[in-house]
């Protein structure tokens, strides 16, 4: 019996060991690069986590136009990667079309819906989290005009500019927001020239705090406002070690979270399907605090953003979610 009880369990551990050698995880990046220190970033930073923890490695690929991306998404699956990852709402007309040319294949697209058997699709309340850094921004302001820098001018952005904008006037209504975009083709994630022009300006206009959402683009934006002496917020990666003591906070976006558990489920046997939509309930956003801007941020300012959490983890603050309606009530 005792031969029967050890035969079987090395049986299930040689199982275990050769479906976890058949996982073969791969991700692919957004125009801007993996190093870009904001999105896509954040998303190399959770197959890093997974490969350390696991010994499992994964294949990545940068592309460099639209035009690559079918060619990319079909190429892995032709390979036998599994699972694909995807970072960014723009892979989804190409996965529309590839995952039902590979069923078995399993998918994880980031920031958009995608409606296939084998693909899950993970989204964030972006609104939430940019509610809060608007109340941290507006308590730092010592002018009453703050400034938000987009990347490309679609809902999922306005997301966070509608957010913000609400943390802001829900902190101070007589604030100003003064909001741009840098673009409306995917340049506009990799432009840190103009990230700084557009930030420079908003400047010369009285804002003395700006949150951008902007991918590469927003270290410009960050770099601009640290070369005037006032106050920068970054997003979806903690950017306050960029310029330590003039990042006033960064908007969390798990994105790294979700790339992680994306390889993690697959690897074992638990990869499920559908939509997965985070929030500050799941710890899917949140703001940044450490030791590059513990002093920015102030004992009151703490205390009233973390009320403001807890409100709207309560349901007592419901931020609107400009991707379900466009008309934004802060403006």
């Amino acid at each position: 019996m005792k031969r029967i009880v050890l035969g079987l369990m090395a049986a299930t551990a040689m199982t275990a060991a050769a479906y976890a050698a058949e996982v073969q995880p791969a991700i692919i990046y957004d125009l801007g690069g993996k190093f870009d220190k904001s999105f896509n970033e954040a998303a190399y930073n959770g197959a890093e986590q997974f490969k350390q923890e696991t010994g499992i490695d994964y294949v990545d690929f940068e592309i460099s136009n639209d035009a690559q991306r079918e060619q990319a998404l079909r190429r892995f699956a032709e390979d036998g990667r599994n699972p694909i990852v995807m970072a960014g709402f723009s892979w989804a007309a190409a996965l529309e079309k590839v995952a039902d040319e590979f069923p078995d294949t399993d998918f994880a697209i980031i920031d958009i819906v995608v409606d296939k058997p084998n693909v899950r699709s993970v989204v964030f309340k972006e609104q939430e989290g940019s509610y809060l850094v608007g109340v941290l921004g507006a308590m730092a302001s010592e002018t009453g005009t703050l400034g938000f820098v987009g990347g490309m001018e679609i809902p999922l952005i306005g997301k966070f500019e509608c957010g913000y904008v609400g943390g802001v006037k829900a902190t101070n209504a007589d604030a100003t927001v003064i909001r741009n975009y840098t673009g409306d083709t995917p340049a506009a994630w990799n432009d840190p020239t103009k990230g700084g022009e557009i930030t420079r300006s908003q400047i010369d206009q009285g804002a003395d705090v700006v949150y951008h959402a902007a991918g590469g683009t927003g270290v410009g934006v960050l770099q601009a406002a640290a070369d005037a002496g006032k106050l920068g917020i970054g997003v979806d990666s903690n950017q306050n070690y960029l310029h330590p003591g003039s990042v006033l906070t960064s908007m969390i976006k798990r994105v790294d979270v979700a790339v992680y558990d994306a390889f993690a489920d697959a690897r074992n046997d638990a990869f499920s399907y559908g939509v997965n939509n985070l929030g500050l309930a799941e710890d899917g956003v949140g703001y940044a605090l450490d030791e590059h801007n513990e002093s920015l941020i102030t004992d009151e300012m703490k205390a009233a953003v973390e009320q403001a959490k807890a409100d709207i983890v309560d349901g007592k603050i419901e931020v609107h979610d400009y991707m379900t309606d466009n008309d934004c009530p802060y403006w």
